[in-house]
């Protein structure tokens, strides 16, 4: 199955693509490769899931909130490529965390959002290198940014 079609299978609901809060933009080829912004958990109605993990939201919360911020890099994608087929692998993911200090699972937080594009793009291509950082706060109380790189056709 191409991406598109797992997307379909998985049953998954974009939100609308985020427009830029600040100078820059959502998205930058070079080549064959997609530099994506920091992006954050927007849901299809336009809100922000805010809260900060450890003491807002849990360990399940936070990994929503990736999973979330994942939707919007996709309908960032989606919208910048024209379709999800085009992305031949993730290369590499930057999960932040806003987490409370005794808050110590940051990478388990940002399997929410890799663990979706596995499911996008499968197991091999849809898994890259990855950092996941706890961070004091983030724009907006929100608990999770999220930055990417891939590779596309």
């Amino acid at each position: 199955m191409n991406a598109e079609a797992n997307f379909t299978a998985l049953n998954l609901e974009l939100p609308a693509a985020p427009k830029p809060v600040g100078v820059y933009k959502p998205m930058v080829i070079v080549g064959n490769l997609v530099y994506v912004s920091g992006h954050g958990p927007l849901k299809p109605d336009g809100t922000l899931i805010t809260g900060r993990v450890g003491a807002d939201l849990d360990l399940a919360g936070g990994q929503a909130a990736a999973r979330q911020t994942g939707l919007a890099i996709l309908a960032t994608l989606r919208k910048g490529l024209g379709s999800l087929d085009r992305v031949v692998r993730v290369i590499k993911v930057l999960g932040m965390v806003n987490a409370t200090p005794d808050f110590l699972e940051h990478p388990k937080v940002i399997n929410g959002c890799s663990e979706l594009f596995a499911g996008v793009w499968g197991p091999d291509l849809g898994v890259g290198a990855r950092s996941a950082v706890g961070m004091g706060s983030l724009p907006g109380n929100i608990p999770v940014e999220v930055e990417a790189i891939f590779e596309i056709a």
